[in-house]
């Protein structure tokens, strides 16, 4: 009997199904594995936006995570929307005390830039979440939140970098897509992926599709599952770029505004 790869996500839910745990989901089913969940906050969310959002108790996503962990196990975690120092620190807490990968993704604002996570949560998340990562994959934005470091051009990844990784996770993955034309490659879309010593520049087309809605859920989530399966950080990093280049290259209208990028384009043989 096969059974796959178990890999948890911890994070908020999207009711129109683009990103958060149900982008998660999709990702880890696409990709080979099972895919588990915690809640940590329900929002009302469509493609033009957050309209609410009402974060769980804390101890309802502490039973929800040790429901799983001391059942089924898992091989790898993700986090996401931890919208508060509470849920933060619950779930630092929670992933101390595990001897598996986990990819942190310090979710602060949504795609139409509504806030997911308190001003007052910043300092649980630099001193708390980012000491227990494998793997932090802050974007641009998140970089500036965090560290205070603004990326105006690719060389100035490197000290985004380096300010991510002074708060404790093994590799930092600073997501370049949000650089324009004229920063660094416009044609291309660049990642950085370093602990400090190795540097791993992760290029690929830049496509030109409105609809990206999830990408940075999708991207944690798929390296979530890549380590899930065996894969090294930079293995797992760079399977999870090509995932998520296809991804967002299908990437699909709902709604009124953006889109979600599309998690089944591999099932249906797109290339």
């Amino acid at each position: 009997m096969h059974i796959p790869p178990r890999v948890l996500t911890v994070a908020g839910s999207d009711s129109g199904g683009g990103a958060g745990i149900q982008a998660d989901l999709k990702t880890m089913l696409a990709l080979g594995t099972h895919g588990m969940s915690v809640l940590t906050a329900v929002t009302a969310q469509n493609s033009l936006g957050v309209q609410g959002a009402w974060e769980l108790p804390a101890e309802a996503v502490r039973a929800q995570f040790r429901s799983v962990v001391d059942d089924i196990g898992v091989q790898a975690v993700k986090t996401g929307m931890l919208s508060s120092a509470v849920l933060v620190e619950t779930v630092a807490e929670l992933l101390a005390d595990l001897r598996v990968p986990v990819v942190i993704d310090p979710v602060g604002v949504s795609k139409h830039g509504d806030a997911l996570l308190a001003a007052s949560a910043l300092d649980a998340v630099r001193t708390k979440l980012l000491p227990t990562a494998t793997v932090a994959t802050p974007n641009l934005d998140e970089v500036a939140q965090l560290t205070g470091v603004r990326v105006e051009e690719e060389a100035d990844m490197r000290r985004a970098a380096a300010a991510i990784l002074d708060f404790g996770p093994r590799w930092a993955l600073i997501k370049g897509g949000h650089l324009t034309a004229g920063h660094g490659d416009g044609e291309q879309a660049v990642d950085l992926l370093t602990d400090g010593t190795e540097e791993h520049w992760l290029r690929a087309p830049r496509h030109d599709n409105r609809h990206t809605h999830g990408t940075g859920c999708t991207l944690a989530g798929a390296i979530a599952a890549q380590l899930a399966k065996g894969d090294t950080v930079p293995q797992a990093a760079k399977a999870a770029k090509d995932y998520v280049t296809g991804a967002i290259a299908a990437g699909f209208r709902l709604g009124g505004g953006i889109g979600p990028v599309d998690h089944g384009w591999r099932l249906r043989g797109e290339h």
